[in-house]
């Protein structure tokens, strides 16, 4: 069955989103390495890549439903942050918009009886649910280190071993 026309709709509204926020992570990224943080600056990066990977599952869905995407410009982002706490708790309040836009999604999917899509979207609402999780343990982390000496060090130490692992290709 081809692809719902509101549904193809908020499905590319949701491409342009998960682009934009991969846009956000690098440039988030970048600023963090600029201040010597390479740690923190690894864990922004790896968020770009899952946010592209992201787009393209959105992407390859639509097209695989006989839908057609329809790419936007994207919207300029955030460049500079006033630390590396408000690097992070601006990367958790754009996770809470991608988490609504979800749900958004969701519900046009269940309103249009498109089951599918409905099936595909649990993914995402689960994989939300873990971005929003994974960076709240860092914000309560910086919160409890502080961002001076030693304690920042090791905690951006840590931040440097996570390595981007393709979620979206063992997802059902």
């Amino acid at each position: 069955m081809k692809l719902n026309k509101k549904v193809e709709e908020v499905l590319n509204k949701q491409i342009n989103a998960e682009f934009w926020s991969a846009y956000l992570y690098l440039s988030m990224s970048s600023w963090l390495e600029s201040k010597g943080l390479k740690g923190c600056a690894n864990w922004m990066h790896v968020q770009y890549q899952e946010e592209n990977t992201h787009a393209l599952k959105f992407f390859n869905y639509i097209l695989s439903r006989g839908g057609e995407v329809k790419l936007q410009p994207l919207a300029a982002v955030k460049t500079e942050f006033s630390s590396v706490l408000d690097a992070f708790k601006a990367s958790y309040a754009h996770e809470l918009v991608v988490t609504e836009m979800i749900g958004n999604c969701y519900e046009v999917a269940m309103a249009e009886k498109d089951y599918a899509t409905s099936s595909m979207l649990q993914w995402f609402v689960n994989e939300q649910t873990e971005e929003e999780k994974n960076v709240t343990e860092i914000i309560d982390q910086l919160t409890l280190i502080g961002e001076d000496g030693p304690n920042i060090y090791l905690l951006d130490k840590e931040l440097a071993t996570r390595v981007f692992v393709d979620a979206t290709l063992t997802a059902v």
